[in-house]
């Protein structure tokens, strides 16, 4: 605009003068266009190093973000082993430890002249481990909370090993429901949440197995206590059967406080709201609530056959060692399906696996014991019943770490065992209905294991199709 505007002015200058003037204008011109474009180069040059320097940078510093994400995630994936087996092992340990109370000699050799039915006093004790080893979990997941693992590891094995010594200087049943039944079963109660919670940090993909290895201690416990009892009760009485046990018992869950820990550690000794530590809000979803059904139902039966199989063989004539015999080999079995079950548990769902196995509980109540008259076939029942009986106590933490996620998880298992209390009195029930009944006798045990089983897998198929309509999905 400037240049047009001086060669107007220009017009009336005589044309030599104008040709000078407009050479030189045109000069000067041509230098002004030069520097501008000379300038207008080097700004461009600059804008351009500043955009080429800015993608440097941002080329840079992305991977750089995703560098980080990818480490956060692989610290926030478990590790599917290796500090994670030792862990295993001292779970294992705890498992082991659990077994019941030595009624039938406290029966015979203690209280049978001093109390009126010793029997039903003393079914009370063991009635009372399970309660408080099922009614605690609540409180055991409150101290988790504000004092850690370690500690309410260590106040389980406290009370576990008070509970054993003291009821070694019991002259009273009440003595037991108070040392064996209150004390021993609050502490059992700590030391289960904590390593059914802990386990699941470690493990993922080997979840299902790790906690299987867990579940089968028990029926190790089951199958070697019995023959580790009966000498030291026939050589040094009921008292000091007590006191070796609470010995075995002590160093076992001494290991179990020395290995046992957090992966990541949480934060300690910090007031905290109780809504913050029990999320209520689980049972706002719709899976959980079918799942707390179906743990609470399935529980039930679990108990009558191992209840009652000793006494249905002296029914049928068979000896006390014949008798003895089923229980050891259901219990071995026992061991071996719960491994499996959490084998099986990793590959098709612990959901799936959960219908599967029940399915073939409720067979083996059916088919087999309800036809079980020599010991042959009943030894065949206490095989098959035993392998498969125990699917719930190996996917209790896998299948409610699957619906809930892990941040709910301690929720979600605290409750679910809590609701174990109703299935306890699965006995009393088929006893109450076995009295009522003029069937053949433990026929009502049979229809009574076998119903509850069925309506336990039509619940877990419930529950299947609400996480997934699909049926050939892992679940």
């Amino acid at each position: 605009m400037a240049i047009n505007q001086d060669n107007g002015v220009n017009e009336g200058i005589s044309p030599s003068i104008r040709t000078v003037s407009h050479d030189g204008e045109k000069n000067g011109c041509q230098q002004s266009q030069d520097t501008f474009a000379q300038d207008e180069s080097k700004e461009q040059i600059k804008s351009e190093s500043s955009i080429q320097q800015e993608d440097d940078v941002s080329s840079h510093t992305l991977p750089a973000e995703d560098d980080v994400e990818k480490s956060d995630t692989a610290k926030d994936e478990p590790p599917d082993g290796g500090y994670g087996w030792f862990i295993v092992l001292g779970a294992f340990l705890v498992q082991i430890s659990s077994y019941g109370v030595m009624q039938e000699y406290y029966e015979q050799n203690v209280f049978g002249d001093k109390v009126s039915n010793p029997a039903f006093q003393l079914s009370f004790v063991g009635t009372l481990i399970s309660v408080f080893a099922n009614l605690m979990s609540p409180l055991a997941t409150i101290l988790l909370s504000y004092l850690g693992t370690k500690v309410v590891l260590v106040l389980g094995t406290l009370l576990i090993a008070i509970g054993l010594f003291m009821a070694g200087f019991a002259t009273e049943i009440f003595h037991l429901y108070l040392t064996q039944g209150l004390s021993y079963g609050i502490g059992m109660c700590f030391m289960y949440i904590t390593i059914m919670g802990i386990a699941p940090q470690y493990f993922s993909r080997k979840r299902g197995l790790a906690l299987g290895i867990i579940a089968s201690g028990s029926g190790i416990g089951g199958l070697i206590f019995p023959f580790v009892m009966t000498p030291i009760n026939n050589s040094l009485g009921p008292g000091w059967t007590y006191r070796v046990l609470g010995f075995i018992v002590l160093a076992c869950d001494i290991v179990a406080c020395i290995l046992v820990k957090d992966r990541v550690k949480r934060p300690l000794f910090q007031k905290k709201k109780l809504s913050d530590i029990l999320k209520f809000e689980v049972f706002k979803h719709k899976p959980y609530r079918i799942w707390a059904l179906a743990a609470t139902i399935q529980l039930m039966p679990y108990f009558v056959p191992f209840y009652y199989l000793p006494s249905y063989a002296s029914w049928l004539g068979l000896s006390r060692e014949q008798g003895s015999a089923l229980v050891a080999v259901s219990s071995a079995m026992n061991f071996i399906g719960r491994i499996l079950c959490g084998f099986v548990a990793d590959r098709a769902g612990p959901i799936n696996t959960s219908i599967i196995y029940l399915t073939l509980a409720c067979l083996a109540n059916f088919l087999i014991w309800t036809f079980a008259y020599t010991y042959g076939v009943l030894m065949a029942f206490a095989a098959v019943f035993g392998l498969v009986c125990g699917s719930y106590f190996t996917l209790v933490s896998p299948l409610t770490a699957s619906i809930l996620g892990m941040e709910k998880f301690p929720t979600g298992l605290a409750f679910v065992i809590l609701f174990n209390v109703i299935s306890i009195f699965g006995i009393n029930i088929s006893n109450a209905i076995e009295d009522a009944t003029t069937a053949e006798p433990f026929f009502a045990y049979k229809m009574f294991s076998g119903s509850i089983y069925a309506a336990s897998v039509l619940i877990m198929i419930w529950l299947k199709f609400t996480v997934n309509r699909k049926v050939f999905v892992k679940v």
